[in-house]
């Protein structure tokens, strides 16, 4: 598992209007390269982003759903880029004051051949990834 946090100088609120608007998921997630299509019912438990991922003309098509949500506070998806494989993925965001949100990534890779990597190599790909996905995610979330 890897986990990962960042302060973005933003509101809770507003932090949590990116993460609700599926649409924005290719701006802010390493690899996600264009959104097909976003269930109308998203964020809700059980809705699906419908994504892809790579360059062209190498693109692999998939979807990510959410397990749990918690609105204005958390959501925890299910992320799936076979054949690559699947990780769970919780977002969670907490107030600071001072319109300042703390933002925490955690992923655990649930299956495929992730799963075969030790947890400390695991964890170094997987927080790189992370630490510039939240990056990204504070450039959106402070610039919208």
């Amino acid at each position: 598992m890897s986990e990962t946090r960042r302060t973005v100088v933003a509101s809770s609120e507003k932090a949590w209007g990116v993460l609700a608007d599926g649409w924005l998921y290719p701006l802010w997630v390493v690899g996600a390269t264009r959104m097909r299509d976003v269930d109308e019912s998203w964020p809700a438990v059980g809705s699906r982003l419908h994504h892809s991922a790579g360059v062209w003309p190498v693109v692999i098509n998939d979807n990510t759903e959410v397990l749990a949500v918690e609105p204005g506070r958390s959501l925890s998806l299910r992320a799936r880029g076979w054949p690559l494989g699947e990780a769970d993925v919780v977002i969670t965001l907490t107030d600071l004051g001072g319109s300042r949100t703390e933002v925490a990534l955690e992923e655990t890779t649930t299956a495929g051949p992730g799963v075969l990597l030790p947890d400390s190599v695991e964890d170094a790909l997987l927080g790189w990834r992370n630490r510039e996905t939240l990056r990204r995610l504070a450039f959106v979330i402070e610039g919208r």
